[in-house]
């Protein structure tokens, strides 16, 4: 266990603790109403899989089920998510460069892999897997037993939208998933293991240099936060965010819009769970606009633009045209 996070990787810019609440706090109520990051203590929110899902009792119930769904990389553990729908709708079109790959294979294959020694292999491994009734009755059962009840008060009490998805994320120690983010809540809940999270405020979109949203990486930033290249991306200098290590039976709460990076921690595998819902309908909107919505509404004019333009060229040549001479960035 992680007792001094200043022994972890050190980064070039501040980093502030996320605050951790009991889940018996008044005060959650706020930090989930203002869309603020925070640690849930004592939620047990997925009980059933705290108690039960080591890498042995998985394998006994998923390893001759179907196929599930693994990240791969080759000579790095960076793995940053990609569509692959806009891979196939852009081939051709423009040239770009993934960092990982993905493939489908048993439980037990991925398991076969990630055990091997990590010294003397370049291949690295790390499994997504929605939870539902395909992967199989014992483990359905033990996600029909979380918490669901409490997952009904917060989603209710902050007007969330829909729950959309709940992943199962299995991860070798030194994987880490690149900065991005999501366009839905997330509570995110770590079962085994331990993992690093640094999260930075929406209003941080500029310095991050978020990939074009025709882009198959829409949504990751092009910067590596561990080596980042300061004659490309100057911004990143001004980078502050927040951070937090994860342990089993924590619940990150990470609001939506907000970019973050996960990163798993030596020396043990990390299970994690995460409940993504969408967002809430808005009823009034103030001025001036939060950083959050003015995120939702360049996406919204880029994903209109895409879709009436379709060639990224045109897309390009006509966001430049728009701003390049015209518009620029007040001194403050």
């Amino acid at each position: 266990m992680v007792e001094d996070i200043s022994t972890l990787y050190t980064y070039n810019f501040p980093l502030i603790p996320i605050s951790r609440i009991s889940v018996d706090s008044p005060e959650l109520k706020d930090y989930l109403y203002k869309e603020l990051p925070v640690v849930i203590e004592g939620s047990n929110l997925v009980g059933p899989a705290l108690e039960k899902w080591d890498l042995g009792y998985l394998t006994e119930n998923l390893g001759d089920r179907g196929l599930y769904n693994v990240m791969q990389t080759k000579g790095h553990q960076m793995f940053k998510y990609f569509d692959q729908n806009k891979v196939t709708q852009l081939k051709g079109k423009m040239e770009f460069v993934l960092e990982a790959s993905t493939d489908e294979m048993k439980f037990q294959e991925f398991v076969k892999r990630i055990q091997l020694p990590q010294r003397g292999r370049d291949t690295y491994s790390y499994l997504q897997q929605p939870l539902n009734d395909t992967v199989g009755p014992n483990i359905f059962s033990d996600f029909r037993r979380f918490n669901w009840e409490l997952v009904k008060r917060w989603s209710g009490d902050m007007k969330w939208g829909s729950l959309t998805n709940n992943m199962l994320l299995i991860g070798e120690p030194g994987n880490i998933t690149p900065v991005h983010y999501d366009e839905q809540q997330n509570l995110f809940c770590q079962v085994g293991g331990e993992k690093r999270c640094l999260l930075f405020h929406p209003r941080h979109f500029d310095k991050l240099y978020p990939y074009p949203v025709y882009h198959p990486c829409d949504r990751q930033s092009k910067v590596n936060l561990r080596a980042p290249d300061l004659s490309l991306y100057p911004l990143v200098s001004q980078l502050e965010g927040m951070e937090c290590v994860l342990s089993p039976g924590d619940v990150l709460y990470i609001p939506i819009y907000w970019w973050h990076q996960i990163e798993s921690l030596e020396p043990d595998l990390t299970t994690s769970i995460t409940f993504w819902f969408k967002a809430g309908s808005i009823d009034t909107i103030s001025f001036p606009l939060s950083a959050t919505h003015k995120v939702a509404m360049m996406r919204n004019i880029e994903k209109m633009l895409t879709e009436a333009l379709k060639d990224p060229k045109e897309i390009n040549e006509l966001f430049c045209n728009i701003v390049e001479g015209r518009y620029f960035k007040e001194e403050k």
